[in-house]
């Protein structure tokens, strides 16, 4: 499984020091036995498996059913990894709100400290990530949380978090299985509550991406006439997009910066500044209507407890069996560099037996 959603409450209030220490600590070292044990790939793999991410929350000892547990989860994957990432090999740049915007300087400055490949593919990654999920699928979230996820090597993985009224979605990516940013980047989607959407990355949506992207290249003037013609007219209820999507004066602005880029697909039209959710309607509308090239509009959305969670849910965290867990893991990790292997194997077999 490589991408997901899952649909979270809102809840309010703050991670108590006490806990989130604990959870820098722990995930820590969670990371350090799967790194050393598999591979950072599989860290990555995991990561991007939105069951699992639930899971790792869950054993950190968050409440498994708030959207903090995205957000809390991920600062503490950062914060834990900021003294371990360099010697496993693993980064994190982003997080919620103000630091997501810097996420392409916090990948920059590793870049230039050579700890990475092709810090340039990185940041363009985690940009069109964001911009799909705000712009090509258009599910009435915004996104407030942007966590980037890499290695030295290059890979990466994103989880990153949109807000609709008091629910939260998650979006997961994988570097390894994303074939095409813009058709189908998501799969094995997780969620029980669906919305209406505008699915410009749907592998039924390809010929509307080209449509847009056509579009996008001609003569502002020539759209424009086009908008004049659709404005008077008196569109069916039936159709999945509205005149009210287009906003003539924008989309003139916007569209003489796409003319002078001359974008030759969609997803290099995604990348152009000023490209965003309301120019991806407006033209999809006019291009569904001039070529008939139809958008989707499918959602493309589809336990565990260890430590208890900081509000109660099952039960309260019990501090001394958290930190019994923490020094295990950093008495197993250190054991197993000194070629003693034995308390990472009983973990194997609990594994097995369960």
């Amino acid at each position: 499984m490589k991408t997901g959603i899952a649909d979270l409450p809102l809840h309010y209030g703050r991670t108590p020091r006490w806990l989130f220490s604990r959870m820098e600590r722990l995930a820590s070292q969670i990371i350090t036995v799967i790194v050393k044990e598999y591979s950072v790939e599989e860290f990555l793999l995991k990561i991007s498996d939105p069951f699992w991410f639930q899971a790792f929350g869950c054993c950190l000892g968050f409440d498994w059913h708030s959207s903090g547990l995205t957000t809390t989860v991920c600062g503490a994957i950062k914060s834990g990894l900021k003294n371990t990432g360099k010697e496993l090999g693993i980064f994190v740049a982003g997080g919620k709100g103000k630091t997501s915007r810097e996420t392409p300087q916090e990948i920059t400055q590793i870049g230039e400290r050579r700890l990475v490949k092709n810090p340039e593919g990185l940041i363009y990654a985690s940009r069109l990530s964001a911009k799909v999920d705000s712009s090509a699928l258009q599910d009435g979230y915004e996104l407030y949380h942007h966590s980037f996820i890499f290695t030295s090597s290059g890979k990466w993985a994103v989880v990153q978090q949109g807000m609709s009224n008091h629910w939260a979605r998650r979006y997961h990516w994988l570097s390894e299985d994303v074939k095409d940013f813009v058709s189908e980047p998501h799969s094995a989607i997780c969620s029980d509550y669906k919305t209406r959407t505008l699915n410009m990355v749907a592998r039924e949506s390809e010929k509307a991406r080209e449509g847009v992207a056509y579009l996008a290249r001609q003569r502002p003037k020539k759209v424009m006439r086009e908008i004049d013609r659709i404005e008077k007219l008196t569109l069916p209820q039936k159709h999945s997009l509205s005149v009210q999507d287009i906003q003539p004066r924008n989309l003139n602005k916007v569209l003489l910066t796409t003319y002078e880029r001359h974008p030759a697909n969609f997803e290099e039209l995604l990348g152009i500044e000023g490209v965003g959710a309301r120019t991806v309607r407006a033209l999809s509308l006019i291009s569904e209507l001039i070529y008939g090239t139809k958008v989707s509009t499918r959602d493309p959305a589809r336990f565990s407890f260890a430590h208890g969670g900081k509000d109660g849910y099952p039960y309260w965290v019990n501090k001394k069996q958290y930190d019994n867990s923490i020094n295990f893991l950093r008495e197993a990790i250190s054991q197993a560099k000194l070629g003693r292997r034995e308390k990472l194997e009983a973990i194997q077999r609990l594994n097995e037996t369960t």
